[in-house]
């Protein structure tokens, strides 16, 4: 499990700096840095195991109040988290993913 886990989400993020961002991603396999953005794809087998997903997601969002951009469907969620105070990324983004993948994998 990442030490992400082990931090909360603060109000006032700073913008991270390319090099900080990319050490976090190697912290959270699976995930990628798309432009200003930290995305991931989930897929299911079906959409009872999508929705599970997509709430465990929205309890996490809550809890931290951090909320990513979701695209769902039948057997797949997209997450896609940016810190939009900051326009770019900030920790928060990667405390939120670390987070959903020590749920999921739970």
């Amino acid at each position: 499990m990442s030490a992400l886990c082990e931090r909360h989400c603060q109000a006032k993020a700073s913008r991270l700096s390319g090099e900080t961002a990319r050490r976090l991603l190697g912290e959270i396999p699976g995930w990628a840095i798309e432009g200003e953005t930290l995305a991931r794809s989930y897929a299911f087998r079906n959409f009872h195991e999508t929705m599970a997903f997509v709430n465990l997601v929205a309890y996490i969002a809550h809890r931290e109040d951090h909320h990513p951009d979701l695209a769902v469907s039948y057997n797949l969620c997209r997450v896609v988290y940016q810190t939009h105070s900051v326009n770019g990324l900030s920790e928060n983004d990667f405390i939120c993913a670390a987070r959903i993948d020590a749920a999921d994998a739970a």
